[in-house]
């Protein structure tokens, strides 16, 4: 198996891509085994946020295109595509919080990848693109995650020219939080990860699964609907807990409930 699991302390799961000959390529093998992890991390009580990273030279660089030149037949493709597109649902559906930390290249499918998680740190090296114009094959999956990041017409830039962009413009354009040189990305991730680990899990599902829900619908669909979550959320013993701990000016202890 391509994809490895490191449990590290304090409740954070670090999933890892581990081909770096084919450059972490989203084979139909490695998105299989991707699906997989997360379905499992999701259902692990003992999981709070998950890292995603890629390893050797690079975060990812897509699809393997040795294997999408020899697939030749439509059904193929079909099932190779949806196969990526459930994998992406699967990432923004979860329960739980998921960081991307990049370094290297993170091109077509791969920037599809980063983009698809509910956050993004990289390395002042790291690239991003959507390059597919560049041999004939538009990025149209691609760019349903990426275009949801960012706005209209720096994607479409992304699109036509196939260029790569560099860490810090990612920035600039919502595609990633921040970036950080080499030495200094883990830490940062990390730091982020135990702050979210140290949250209630039952609020942070309730509040990711509410935020990519109302973001699709109109204001007043959006509003209606975040009311009710907002009262859900209330009747849990996490809501109650941490509103005395707060007035009580203690720290409060989650029951997850």
């Amino acid at each position: 198996m391509n994809i490895k699991i490191k449990k590290l302390s304090g409740g954070i799961s670090t999933v890892i891509i581990n081909e770096p000959k084919s450059y972490n390529a989203l084979s139909f093998k490695n998105l299989t085994d991707l699906i997989q992890v997360f379905k499992k991390l999701d259902k692990d009580k003992n999981t709070k946020v998950i890292i995603l990273e890629g390893s050797g030279k690079g975060f990812s660089a897509g699809h393997n295109l040795k294997e999408v030149k020899n697939l030749k037949v439509r059904n193929k493709y079909q099932k190779l595509f949806n196969l990526c597109s459930k994998l992406m649902i699967q990432i923004v559906e979860g329960r739980k919080p998921v960081i991307a930390k990049v370094h290297g290249a993170a091109y077509a499918a791969g920037c599809q990848l980063v983009a698809s998680c509910d956050l993004a740190y990289s390395t002042k090296e790291s690239l991003f693109a959507t390059p597919g114009v560049n041999i004939g094959l538009f990025c149209s999956t691609p760019m349903v995650a990426v275009s949801r990041k960012i706005n209209r017409k720096p994607m479409m830039k992304m699109l036509l020219t196939g260029e790569p962009i560099k860490a810090n413009y990612a920035k600039e354009i919502g595609l990633i939080n921040d970036y950080y040189s080499k030495s200094k990305l883990n830490s940062e991730v990390l730091k982020v990860a135990k702050k979210i680990a140290s949250k209630s899990n039952l609020t942070i599902k309730i509040g990711k699964q509410a935020f990519y829900k109302q973001l699709e619908m109109s204001l007043r669909k959006a509003y209606a609907y975040t009311s009710k979550m907002m009262t859900i959320n209330m009747m849990a013993m996490d809501a109650k807990e941490g509103i005395s701990a707060f007035l009580e000016k203690r720290k409060p202890k989650w029951k997850n409930k």
